[in-house]
């Protein structure tokens, strides 16, 4: 791309951004608002607010520094007003490349030191793939197949923070908010959108959220259809027709609870069939999959629960089956098109990597609750803007060219506590 194009974009962005400042009150917090974002946008290496102050004001980075901490720390504007904005803009601009297919609910983790960030603690983190020091953030997104959109993004306080009122005070966590799980989270996130009249009728999660009953009643007592990952070892009870003296078929109510692991391995060979599907618009992608309507839950529980679909994945490369979903999508729904509905949360794992790698989501070093939501706030309104353009979505697919004019720290520059003289 050429510099006359690189300005037009850069252009855009302003008046893209401009439209946000109509939105978050003060006056004075327009110029914060505009740096923080162009930091986020066009600086290279970390994005925390040291290096963005140095970037975006060379020649008065102190003052910067301060005015940027406090925009992002402490500034008192919405989240939920610059969140809505960002989706007035950027909705129709996905929109454009087709109708919104799912809501996706995820979390992100990042990896921290020490004890005093908000919601630090340790747990699972999917970054490092295991048990560690981190904070979690729950999000629900908005996808087809060219882009998604964060909508709503919270952090998962743990119980101990929750209950611990000093801990709280220190870091700003809102009266209002207690401990949920993240299941509760998501539900929480779901019901919100759906009161918002957001676009989509299906709801995508993996296994961490899938495992959770309540998560899934919760969705279709909300009208909306789910495909939700499992763990192999899932109770489900495939239902078997017998034939009664009046020749009628009924379902045999003494049917025992398997894993579907077990299922999966007990269905004849013409049950599986070689499906494709598409990542994006160029990757095509295959792989055996069956499907069989099953009940959900241990024994006593068979009764009352309705059918839906048991989806499973078994590579022909591998000895077992390699994931399953359940899912509440119409019995008469085509193979091909369940398979593309179990596959579209790649959407939200690629995009996710873009929002941390290119716009900063984990470079937040602050410990205070309101920051930490601001600067993600931040984050997805930036991030939402290179989504506008058409030429970025998928925003992955050109990560070898940057679309704003690269900034780098000015020499001299020193961070605080450098050992190296000014």
């Amino acid at each position: 791309m050429g510099l006359r194009g690189r300005k037009s974009i850069a252009s855009r962005f302003m008046k893209y951004v401009q439209s946000l400042v109509e939105v978050i009150g003060h006056a004075d917090r327009a110029g914060p608002l505009q740096d923080y974002c162009t930091g986020l946008a066009a600086a290279s290496g970390r994005k925390s607010v040291e290096p963005m102050a140095a970037i975006t004001a060379p020649e008065r980075t102190a003052a910067q520094h301060q005015s940027l901490l406090h925009f992002v720390g402490q500034g008192a504007w919405s989240d939920d007003v610059v969140l809505a904005k960002v989706r007035e803009m950027v909705l129709p601009e996905i929109e454009r490349h087709g109708a919104i297919k799912a809501w996706i609910i995820d979390d992100t983790s990042f990896p921290k030191k020490g004890e005093h960030s908000v919601g630090v603690a340790h747990q699972y983190c999917g970054q490092l793939g295991k048990q560690a020091n981190c904070q979690v953030a729950v999000s629900l997104s908005l996808a087809n197949d060219a882009a998604s959109l964060p909508v709503a993004y919270r952090l998962y306080l743990p119980k101990a923070w929750a209950e611990d009122d000093e801990r709280r005070r220190k870091v700003g966590v809102p009266k209002e908010v207690g401990f949920k799980t993240k299941p509760e989270i998501a539900l929480e996130q779901i019901r919100w959108a759906r009161e918002m009249g957001l676009p989509g009728d299906m709801v995508l999660f993996d296994a961490g959220y899938g495992h959770d009953s309540k998560l899934r009643a919760g969705i279709s007592e909300l009208g909306k259809f789910y495909v939700a990952g499992i763990q192999p070892q899932t109770l489900v009870s495939k239902p078997r027709m017998l034939r009664g003296r009046a020749s009628k078929k009924r379902r045999d109510d003494a049917a025992t609870a398997i894993s579907a692991k077990t299922l999966a391995l007990q269905l004849p060979a013409k049950a599986w069939q070689t499906i494709e599907w598409r990542e994006g618009t160029n990757e095509t992608l295959s792989s055996r999959f069956a499907r069989v309507r099953v009940h959900v839950g241990a024994n006593d529980e068979l009764k009352k629960s309705a059918k839906e679909w048991l989806l499973i994945e078994w590579p022909e490369s591998e000895d077992e089956p390699s994931k399953y979903w359940l899912s509440t999508l119409p019995q008469n729904i085509p193979f091909c098109d369940f398979v593309d509905a179990a596959k579209l949360r790649w959407r939200i794992e690629r995009d996710y990597q873009e929002l941390k790698q290119e716009v900063g989501l984990g470079h937040f070093e602050g410990r205070g609750w309101r920051g930490f939501h601001h600067h993600a706030t931040l984050c997805i309104a930036t991030y939402g803007s290179l989504v506008s353009e058409r030429e970025t979505i998928p925003p992955s697919g050109s990560r070898s060219a940057r679309r704003f004019p690269q900034l780098t720290v000015p020499d001299g520059y020193r961070p605080r506590g450098s050992s190296i003289a000014a």
